[in-house]
């Protein structure tokens, strides 16, 4: 009897835990402040919520704002600082602000006018932030796509604001994206410009973290549901004693 009572707690539990931390992958994160005065950098509390947020999922996350890259270099060597590394190709190194392009944390940014750049890491990641600026003002849609270890791809659509012709708030808007993956882990990721070479973006303080880094913060009807579980699990140990 003793031996069916474990057997059953154990089946409970892990049902329990199984149903609360049921999410889809991957789960995104995103924030944009919009720029009414054009091409002026402006602060940017909206994506900056978003960042919080991302990060709350995530411990001893590696962020390189490109900072230590001379101006113009091309293939561009990333440090996270947590065992990661990458390098980005399609892009430039800029430490000036240009048609409402501009560095997050000073004074350098990733810039670039083409269609796709790519960012390959040196070993396996879960979680990938970044901060974009100056991003639809001529009507360009920017995507992610992950490719896996087993060369499988997902497209990720950035719901960024689009307008056409430098036109505002999107002209040196600043937006925040992030996912973070507990059922994949991902070698490389391309980032895609529906414009093409038409519409310029920025981009700054890159974020990564390895699958061990991810720690989901439950929500909050994940939470009664196991605050619901945990007491419906003490009342059949109760009933299990009699």
């Amino acid at each position: 009897m003793k031996t069916g009572h474990l057997t059953k707690t154990a089946f409970v539990v892990a049902g329990l835990f199984a149903v609360a931390g049921v999410q889809a992958a991957p789960i995104t994160f995103f924030g944009e402040d919009g720029n009414i005065t054009g091409n002026t950098p402006i602060a940017h509390p909206v994506s900056d919520a978003a960042q919080a947020s991302f990060f709350s999922n995530l411990t001893n996350i590696g962020t390189d704002g490109f900072d230590a890259v001379a101006n113009g270099t091309t293939n561009v060597p990333v440090n996270f600082a947590n065992g990661i590394t990458a390098t980005l190709t399609g892009g430039t190194i800029q430490n000036f602000s240009s048609a409402g392009r501009f560095a997050i944390s000073s004074p350098n940014y990733y810039n670039t006018f083409s269609n796709t750049f790519a960012v390959n890491f040196s070993s396996p990641i879960a979680a990938f932030g970044f901060y974009g600026t100056d991003i639809g003002d001529f009507g360009g849609q920017l995507t992610v796509t992950l490719t896996d270890l087993n060369n499988v791809q997902t497209t990720l659509t950035v719901p960024n604001l689009i307008g056409s012709g430098g036109s505002q708030p999107e002209n040196g808007s600043v937006l925040y994206y992030g996912f973070y993956d507990t059922a994949d882990t991902y070698s490389s990721i391309t980032f895609g410009n529906s414009s093409g070479g038409n519409d310029g973006f920025g981009f700054d303080n890159f974020s990564v973290g390895t699958a061990g880094q991810v720690h989901p913060t439950p929500e909050p009807g994940s939470l009664a549901l196991l605050g619901l579980g945990l007491a419906s699990l003490i009342s059949l140990r109760k009933r299990s004693n009699f």
